[in-house]
């Protein structure tokens, strides 16, 4: 009985698929359809912003800079006694070459030290790359 509704069921299926036409796609079918996938993937929500315009930047640079021409330029009217009181002769006594001489250190930390510092090397070009190509989607 299955095998006579199977058989029904074959041929029905044979008329509709003579009587119906192939249907194709348009010429430029992959490249609208290309389009509108590159439409939709561009988010606003990964829009760069900084926190600081150039405006802004701008604004504090000119700030900054008035504030030390004022300095410059109204030096000569005020009184430079607190100046003259602070030595500086502690600047050239300052010997760099003897600052860390004092520090000993042990084979097993200068190496996590070096170790330390060669994996930061290598993970901030790796971090940089993963969020540029991150936000570029």
């Amino acid at each position: 009985m299955k095998e006579k509704e199977n058989k029904k069921m074959d041929v029905l299926i044979e008329d509709v698929m003579k009587q119906t036409e192939l249907e194709s796609p348009s010429l430029n079918f992959t490249s609208n359809v290309m389009q509108q996938i590159l439409a939709d993937s561009k988010s606003s929500a990964t829009v760069y912003k900084p926190l600081i315009t150039k405006t802004g930047w701008v604004g504090l640079f000119l700030s900054v800079l008035a504030l030390v021409l004022y300095i410059v330029v109204s030096g000569d009217s005020q009184n430079s006694e607190w100046f003259n009181a602070i030595d500086f002769s502690v600047l050239t006594k300052f010997n760099l070459t003897n600052l860390f001489s004092g520090i000993k250190l042990s084979n097993t930390t200068l190496y996590a030290f070096i170790l330390f510092g060669g994996m930061i090397c290598v993970q901030i070009p790796l971090l940089k790359n993963y969020f540029d190509k991150r936000l570029n989607m």
